[in-house]
């Protein structure tokens, strides 16, 4: 299992990415959405 610091980090890059004017394809940017989301869930659970 990750640690809580690096799930912090792939959630905040991932944000990131998709605030980029280059994520501007929504397939792309829809996969990332979930992504970001399944994340945040696994933060809250584990350790919130």
């Amino acid at each position: 299992m990750r640690d809580e610091e690096e799930i912090r980090e792939q959630y905040e890059f991932l944000a990131e990415e998709l605030d980029s004017e280059e994520m501007n394809h929504e397939g792309v940017r829809q996969m990332f959405t979930y992504y970001k989301r399944a994340l945040g869930w696994v933060l809250e659970e584990e350790y919130m």
